[in-house]
């Protein structure tokens, strides 16, 4: 089978955890007797100093006409002072837009051999968890009206929180269908005790939840929700939240697996072209090929399964990196006295051994 995947490969760490997956790739499609072509899509930093914009329309133009985008982390202390429209995460919210992705996919597991990485008290960390966060990704406040104003107290800015009927049904509906391929629970997290746009995602949450009647339901606020993570994340199965909810609960998560390096995360519409990322930032303080790429890696994985339909290819992938870890294998995030300490293209090495 041949597949097109567009590169966004960013700015820090992005080219170092990019190249490792594309490793990866690569040898699932020598293992598997697939054709994987890439193709360079410039974005962020590295296309502001080279175009002056973050997103040029011809990275659009690539990243729409590919079977998926595998794309690295943007950003950095170099371009933090420029106008908000010109950040390289504002290339990060128009490539979203532009390619219609709305529901984003956060798997976060917490690896048998890394439970000591874990801040979770042993006894929580002993019954390990396997959740998915699915967050909407284009409303909500990050998108809502914004601006200043003069108010009572002077000089005041405003961020407004907004969704239709329309935008909770779809990402509730995605939220129910990855649980029918689960344990089968799904628990919406909201602020409905305070926020009408909470109130109406409540509502349209149990609408949906009428056409699943084989899936358990629960609705939690989500200051609870972030204590019942780390009091008992294993009661989790999937979550389903608003964007800005869904951007801090995930990185709480990712915490609770012992590093941020190791999340994946996949960004879906109504096709199978999405954008695969790790749930992780661009690093640039890191020093050159010590970065963890399990995240990009197992978000590779992630484009298999979800975008290709390649279930066994995804499942060979994952095993591979579980494979590694158990066997002691640790870039320096999540390295421990008795580990074996690798570097970014190392610990690569180690996944490439185990695909089958």
């Amino acid at each position: 089978m041949h597949k097109k995947i567009a590169l966004i490969r960013g700015d820090g760490i992005g080219p170092e955890i990019v190249s490792s997956a594309v490793r990866v790739l690569d040898k699932i499609a020598s293992v598997f007797n697939h054709d994987f072509t890439f193709v360079e899509a410039p974005m962020g930093g590295n296309a502001i100093d080279t175009f002056g914009e973050p997103l040029p329309q011809s990275t659009i133009d690539t990243c729409l006409s590919s079977d998926a985008v595998l794309l690295g982390a943007v950003g950095g202390k170099k371009w933090d002072s420029l106008p908000g429209v010109l950040r390289p995460e504002s290339g990060l919210l128009g490539i979203r837009k532009a390619m219609k992705v709305y529901s984003n996919i956060r798997p976060a597991v917490l690896y048998p051999s890394l439970k000591n990485r874990s801040p979770l008290r042993d006894d929580i960390a002993e019954k390990g968890f396997d959740l998915v966060i699915v967050r909407e990704l284009t409303g909500g406040i990050y998108f809502g009206e914004r601006g200043y104003r003069k108010g009572k107290f002077g000089r005041e800015a405003f961020d407004t929180e907004c969704y239709s009927e329309i935008e909770i049904e779809r990402i509730v509906r995605s939220a129910f269908e990855i649980a029918l391929t689960r344990s089968g629970k799904v628990t919406s997290i909201d602020k409905a005790n305070v926020l009408e746009s909470s109130r109406l995602w409540r509502y349209v949450f149990h609408e949906v939840a009428q056409d699943y009647p084989n899936v358990s339901t629960e609705d939690m606020l989500v200051d609870n929700a972030a204590m019942q993570l780390a009091k008992n994340p294993a009661q989790f199965d999937v979550i389903v939240t608003s964007n800005m909810f869904g951007d801090i609960l995930s990185d709480l998560s990712s915490a609770l697996t012992g590093s941020i390096g190791l999340l994946p995360s996949a960004s879906l519409g109504d096709s199978t072209v999405g954008i695969y990322e790790p749930v992780h930032g661009s690093a640039p303080d890191l020093s050159p090929n010590t970065a963890n790429p399990l995240g990009t890696i197992l978000s590779a994985a992630m484009m298999l399964q979800y975008s290709f339909d390649m279930v066994s290819e995804a499942d060979s992938v994952k095993s591979a990196v579980q494979q590694t870890l158990n066997r002691g294998f640790r870039t320096a995030d999540i390295f421990s006295d008795g580990n074996i300490l690798c570097s970014t293209s190392d610990i690569t090495d180690k996944i490439l051994q185990f695909i089958k």
